[in-house]
């Protein structure tokens, strides 16, 4: 008789707990963040504690003072587990686990979880498991009892959950399949670029912080339709889709997974194919929450993440977005970037200067045609008119007189 095990969703009542080594306020703030990560993970944060420490201890993360406070603080608040602002090692996820008597995660197994949750395409899914599974293979001595643990809850959703005792030969099986899966997928999105390549439609990926309000940009300028939620990690697929600006070119906006503090190597890893349409894209929009008071991280954390991509060389627009919840006058710049704009993606405020910078970058990379096309050519018209921006046409009877911007490898094609 086959036996099931029901995998119910509880709601867990979680401690945070964070290392401080220098500045409080940053460690107090990435709580704040973990806080949202969790919530949006599906647990209450109860209270967190956190140790002053020059590192994290390297067997139990914890001294050996703080995690008595800890013990008596799941007790007295009848938790059901601990959540820590960093990546454990196997052998301190081990011993927290036998000193507290409690369920231990990390920031990384509450964003992979999150993940697991958000992924709704192939792609999507198939990044997210090959995340989870490098993860877990790194860990399986480390985490064997967190495994075995039934109930749900954080770090029992997506692939294994059928089957949590797998051992490190299969789960590198399946890793290899999964990345021959992915290998697939970026094939055809290299495919999709060289056809956008071929029709010299430039491209202009969105990035930023997570939250940031990059899907509400997307939503508003094209009408994708896509969600868009005041929530960590709303959006995770990518979405492309077509902008036509009021001076009649066209360009591709692709959304993009948000960034954060402390991103997991195996989720930057196993998303490469996506975020490299931000690598191959010609024009990157950083889109920026002002409101946010850690604004000044969060710009910092996307400009380390692009230069791990190994993108540093496109023309960078900052939109400073969420102008409608500042407040009276606050300086906004930014001196990496080559042009700034302040929005709202939300009601719409400033678009009218983002047209213009999109709109003055794209005719920057153009060349002016003035040129007579025979009848004959008459198809070179539509050329135009799709790839470039048509000034003026005039039928005479020599042919059509062309003024126009097309793309420069468009524009030496007109004289061969």
């Amino acid at each position: 008789m086959t036996e099931f095990i029901e995998n119910k969703e509880i709601k867990e009542r979680v401690i945070l707990i964070g290392i401080s080594t220098g500045d409080g306020e940053d460690a107090e703030a990435s709580l704040r963040e973990l806080s949202e990560l969790v919530k949006t993970a599906g647990a209450d944060a109860i209270d967190q504690i956190i140790q002053k420490r020059e590192a994290a201890h390297p067997a139990t993360y914890l001294g050996k003072g703080k995690m008595e406070e800890v013990k008596w603080k799941i007790w007295e608040t009848d938790a059901t587990g601990i959540v820590c602002d960093d990546e454990l090692s196997p052998a301190q996820l081990r011993n927290l686990e036998e000193a507290l008597e409690t369920k231990v995660m990390d920031r990384t197994m509450v964003i992979l979880d999150i993940f697991a949750s958000r992924a709704k395409t192939k792609e999507g899914k198939i990044q997210v498991e090959l995340a989870q599974l490098r993860f877990r293979a790194a860990r399986l001595v480390g985490i064997h009892n967190s495994l075995s643990r039934l109930g749900g809850g954080i770090g029992t959703r997506g692939p294994g959950e059928t089957k949590l005792e797998v051992d490190r030969r299969r789960i590198h099986q399946r890793i290899g399949q999964l990345k021959s899966d992915l290998e697939e997928v970026k094939r055809h999105r290299e495919v999709a670029r060289q056809q956008r390549a071929r029709n010299h439609v430039p491209v202009a990926a969105i990035v930023g912080y997570t939250n940031a309000g990059k899907s509400t940009l997307l939503n508003h300028l094209t009408g994708a339709g896509i969600l868009a939620e005041d929530k960590l990690f709303a959006t995770l697929d990518p979405t492309t889709r077509k902008l036509s600006l009021p001076d009649g070119q066209e360009i591709l906006l692709t959304d993009t997974v948000g960034f954060i503090r402390k991103l997991p190597h195996h989720l930057v890893e196993a998303f490469k194919s996506t975020l490299e349409e931000a690598k191959y894209s010609d024009i990157i929009l950083h889109v920026v929450d002002v409101s946010n008071p850690q604004m000044e991280m969060q710009m910092h954390v996307v400009y380390e993440t692009l230069r791990e991509l190994g993108i540093g060389d496109k023309v960078m627009v900052t939109v400073f977005n969420k102008m409608d919840r500042l407040e009276g006058e606050v300086l906004l710049r930014d001196f990496s970037s080559d042009y700034q704009v302040k929005i709202s993606a939300k009601s719409g405020e400033g678009f009218s200067e983002l047209f213009e910078i999109l709109e003055g970058i794209l005719r920057s990379r153009r060349v002016y045609l003035e040129k007579v096309f025979p009848y004959s050519e008459a198809g070179k018209i539509a050329q135009i008119r799709k790839a470039g921006q048509l000034l003026a046409e005039d039928y005479t009877e020599a042919g059509i007189a062309v003024k126009a911007y097309v793309p420069a490898e468009m524009f030496a094609g007109f004289f061969c």
